[in-house]
């Protein structure tokens, strides 16, 4: 069970010092993710209902910047522990280091953070420990610079080496350990003016990047439905598909929808079919914000089938998710590598029946948001051997201004260490095969 602070600084609560409550909330979400393998999505909305909007924003921002910098933390810490205490006590550590590392006041968050490990009986006898540990932490934090950037994961770390080399994976650590920005795709397609009025920049393949956008909510169009939020590498899938205007698509997986409308907006009949209704409720709601149409399907799309064959089909298979660590921190911690075939096997299942549903000389457009080669290259090496209808379409994948070498051998293969200077890439791979 998750240990919620529900004090607001309010009646009931009058022992609390600022800030605690939504460093207690943070350190229940590190606990959670390390332990339990739960996602931050999944525990956000129980782990700070009782706290205030800030409180919550700043409870999850906290638990995401431990989780970036867990690895360099754990290497300030080390010469300053003896014996490691236990998962929570760990956290506190951890979050008060990188709390003090970024520049915060050390005394403030140590009384703090010793306050709230001092409320909670699972880390109660720990709090003298954390106060003198966090002091000499404070004492040192010139050192911080100099320690190596945070490295992933062995489980994952390990494969990725073996894929793209040790110097790749270490800038893609340093791509992983600096907070994403936002991107933009234009519903009319006019990246230049939706940059110029949001004071943001046009990305050369036709997003919009924010490097402080604030709430999204109250941006300039969103109301209007002028654009949606789509990191720069999930938009190109669609890009893929080419002048649909009148043509008959179906979006596999679509929800929550961005590549959706991007084939809308761009003209084309769309079926967008997603195995939850949940989160096709989110994408049936972007669709009015942006005023754009499309027939949305609750279904399975592993077996999936429509009477009338598709001009394209684009499948955004489920995966790992490992190209999103920029964005969701807690990927690498919350899972372990296991279930990995379970996954490639669906996918090559998906794969399948999206072949199935073309019509001849039809496009497939395949991408998942892995790092993964097994997620990616792997999968269309085996559905070309297994499939004699289809055959790797190099055009549809060659679209211009993307980064240097993102074309390769069986589509385009996008990293986060790629465009550095302009903050970088979601990872990505996308492939596009036509039916025979």
């Amino acid at each position: 069970m998750i240990y919620v602070s529900r004090d607001r600084g309010n009646a009931g609560s009058k022992m609390a010092k600022p800030g605690e409550a939504p460093r207690r909330a943070a350190l229940a979400l590190l606990e959670a993710v390390t332990e339990d393998g739960r996602l931050l999505r999944e525990l956000l909305p129980n782990a700070v209902a009782g706290l205030s909007p800030e409180d919550r924003a700043r409870a999850q921002r906290l638990a995401e910047d431990v989780l970036r910098w867990m690895d360099r933390a754990d290497r300030m810490l080390g010469p300053f522990i003896k014996t490691r205490p236990g998962p929570r006590a760990m956290h506190a550590l951890r979050l008060g280091t990188v709390e003090i590392a970024a520049g915060a006041a050390p005394h403030g968050v140590i009384n703090t953070i010793v306050g709230a490990v001092r409320k909670d009986r699972k880390t109660a006898h720990s709090a003298g420990m954390v106060n003198a540990v966090l002091r000499r932490v404070s004492e040192r934090r010139s050192d911080w610079s100099g320690l190596p950037m945070p490295r992933l994961p062995k489980w994952l770390r390990k494969p990725l080496i073996a894929a793209y080399g040790k110097a790749v994976v270490e800038a893609m650590e340093a791509a992983h350990a600096r907070a994403a920005p936002l991107d933009l795709t234009p519903r009319h397609g006019d990246a230049e003016a939706l940059a110029a009025r949001l004071n943001g920049a046009a990305l050369p393949t036709g997003s919009v990047r924010l490097a402080a956008p604030g709430q999204v909510s109250a941006l300039p169009g969103y109301r209007e439905g002028d654009w949606w939020v789509q990191d720069a590498a999930a938009a190109l899938p669609a890009r893929c598909a080419g002048k649909v205007a009148g043509m008959r698509i179906l979006d596999m997986c679509a929800a929550p929808g961005g590549k959706t409308m991007q084939l809308a907006s761009a003209g084309a009949d769309v079926t967008a079919v997603d195995i939850s209704g949940e989160r096709l409720e989110r994408l049936r709601e972007n669709l009015e914000r942006t005023g754009l149409r499309a027939r949305t399907v609750v279904a399975d799309a592993s077996g999936w089938q429509s009477g009338t064959p598709f001009d394209i089909v684009l499948l955004d298979a489920p995966c790992t998710g490992t190209g999103t660590i920029r964005r969701h921190p807690d990927l690498p911690y919350a899972k372990d590598g296991r279930g990995i075939e379970e996954l490639t096997a669906l996918q090559a299942r998906m794969i399948d029946n999206a072949a199935d549903l073309l019509k001849p000389g039809g496009l497939l457009i395949f991408c998942t948001c892995s790092l993964l080669p097994e997620e990616g290259e792997g999968q269309i090496k085996a559905a070309l051997r297994r499939r004699a209808d289809l055959a790797f379409d190099k055009q549809a994948c060659a679209l211009p201004h993307l980064p240097d070498g993102a074309l390769a051998t069986h589509g385009l293969r996008l990293r986060p260490d790629q465009w550095p200077e302009r903050g970088g890439l979601d990872g990505f791979f996308i492939s596009a095969l036509r039916k025979a």
